[in-house]
């Protein structure tokens, strides 16, 4: 018998009530959505440092985990790089498992239960977002459309697409998967009680108020507001958008700029809180200028996407940030997608397209490193520009509030490190300058594009042939790999901070 058939009943029986002509794909998706999840825990169980297993080892090509009390987990051998393939099963002593969440719970470990609690909401989700897709996979004709073609969330963490506290009727109404037109509302706020960075536009002003576009799910779960008050007193939500990857940043419809805002959502996606703290409003200026002065640093292959304001009453709760589209740096015939968007978009993906794909990437990461500037380059902050052709030409990056910045470095460069930049970004501590770029960008963005170990190497040795050897590509090249460890810090009692696993060295082939 399941021991968490409640979720997946609870989807089902909303699910009839919200789109009953969904249910019986729901239904159909579970399978395939537990195995997904389960793939992305064992993963989590064969590399990261998890207290509570105390051996690993193989046995005939299967991997092997001990627990405490001499128990042991028993599945396949787990490629750190992969995607896309499924663990169906493992056992735990003579039980086989096919459920992450019931494997969890039964491991008996510290936090173990909430945390699966957490996998069984990500299981549930991740089969209503299959369910809800087409049958033919579509070229994206927007640069929302691309965003939105990443149906299954992060790649390698077990919550890829936990969301609590969103209804069955509230995930096909924002997660961007749905495809949905999100209204978005706006409260009005005394412009002298309001802490603003850059430029706040004439658009979302009252008079002495400012407008600061507040998400709807916000609206109604955390700022308890309805009726949202729209310019010149008007009532009712004014801004129609389209969610992008990360939900809770939409692009404006019907805005020519595709301006995008980056909205407040007090709740825990994936692993984090996507509310806006006070001192991100206050440095997101700065760090845009900053980033604008490194960008001709990388000879034209990255553009930074500016920040053009930012707003917020002083509460995480209720804040925005409004940035200018990715889209701004494509050409004629270009076409901008988010590096997460690679896999599930038809290209030309040829050993040659990922190998000059990842050239292009570590080029950028390695010189901006190298500079003093560790970006975090995963999947969703990194986009590519396409040429007609879909080759890769340029990069750019979005989202400037989780990099680290060494001053040592970009002092030996003559650059000076920004006064308003918060403490938590500056350090000149080499090894988070590298596990910064090489966690998100390595075991991220390109591990995530190349889907295995085998493609990744090759792709890597291909690509560092051109490259100058600086030291920094020399740890990579020979070190193994860091990589945040998602579970661990889902299983550490709320425990702030990042915690780091170490990968293989993808440059060196599998044991098995």
């Amino acid at each position: 018998m399941r021991r968490f058939p409640t979720a997946e009943a609870e989807v089902a029986e909303e699910l009839a009530a919200v789109r009953p002509g969904l249910v019986n794909r729901y239904a159909a998706e579970l399978p395939g959505a537990r195995a997904a999840v389960l793939s992305r825990l064992w993963r989590a169980l064969a590399y990261e440092p998890l207290p509570w297993i105390t051996g690993r080892s193989y046995d005939g090509g299967e991997l092997v985990l001990t627990l405490p009390g001499g128990r042991r987990l028993r599945g396949p051998g787990a490629d750190p790089y992969a995607t896309g393939v499924p663990v169906d099963v493992v056992h735990l002593d003579s039980v086989a498992y096919d459920e992450p969440a019931r494997l969890t719970a039964d491991l008996g470990v510290p936090y173990g239960r909430d945390f699966a609690d957490e996998l069984a909401d990500s299981t549930v989700s991740l089969a209503l977002s299959r369910a809800d897709q087409p049958d033919v996979p579509q070229t994206p004709r927007s640069e929302w459309e691309g965003e939105q073609s990443v149906v299954d969330g992060h790649p390698f963490h077990p919550g890829c697409r936990c969301r609590p506290g969103f209804s069955v009727a509230e995930q096909f109404a924002y997660g961007p998967e749905h495809r949905p037109v999100v209204r978005l509302g706006v409260i009005a706020v005394a412009a002298e009680q309001c802490l603003v960075s850059g430029t706040w536009p004439t658009e979302l002003r009252d008079g002495e108020r400012l407008l600061i576009p507040v998400h709807p799910w916000q609206a109604a779960h955390v700022l308890k507001q309805v009726g949202l008050t729209g310019p010149a007193g008007r009532t009712g939500y004014v801004l129609d958008a389209h969610p992008l990857m990360s939900l809770r940043t939409l692009a404006l419809a019907g805005d020519p700029h595709h301006t995008h805002v980056k909205t407040a959502l007090s709740t825990r996606l994936t692993s984090s809180v996507r509310d806006i703290s006070v001192g991100s409003v206050r440095a997101s200026a700065a760090l845009s200028a900053f980033a604008e002065t490194l960008a001709p640093h990388t000879a034209g292959l990255l553009h930074f996407t500016r920040t053009l304001g930012a707003a917020t009453d002083g509460s995480p709760d209720l804040a925005a940030v409004l940035r200018e589209s990715p889209q701004s740096y494509a050409g004629t015939g270009e076409r901008v997608l988010p590096v997460a968007a690679l896999a599930a978009t038809p290209l030309p993906r040829s050993p040659s397209w990922l190998a000059g794909f990842t050239r292009l990437a570590l080029t950028v990461g390695l010189r901006l490193l190298d500079l003093g500037v560790a970006l975090e380059a995963h999947g969703q902050n990194l986009l590519v520009v396409l040429d007609e052709a879909d080759a890769p030409v340029r990069l750019v990056y979005r989202d400037l509030a989780d990099i680290r910045v060494g001053p040592a470095r970009l002092s030996a460069h003559g650059i000076a490190v920004p006064a308003e930049l918060p403490a938590r970004m500056v350090t000149d501590e080499v090894t988070a300058l590298r596990r910064k770029l090489f966690g998100s960008l390595v075991a991220g963005a390109l591990a995530g594009t190349a889907g295995s170990s085998a493609v990744l190497r090759t792709a890597l040795e291909t690509a560092v042939r051109d490259l100058p050897r600086t030291p920094d590509l020399t740890v990579l090249r020979e070190g193994p790999l860091p990589a945040k460890a998602l579970t661990l810090m889902r299983m550490s009692g709320g425990t702030p901070g990042d915690r780091w696993a170490v990968l293989p060295n993808p440059f060196v082939p599998l044991p098995f």
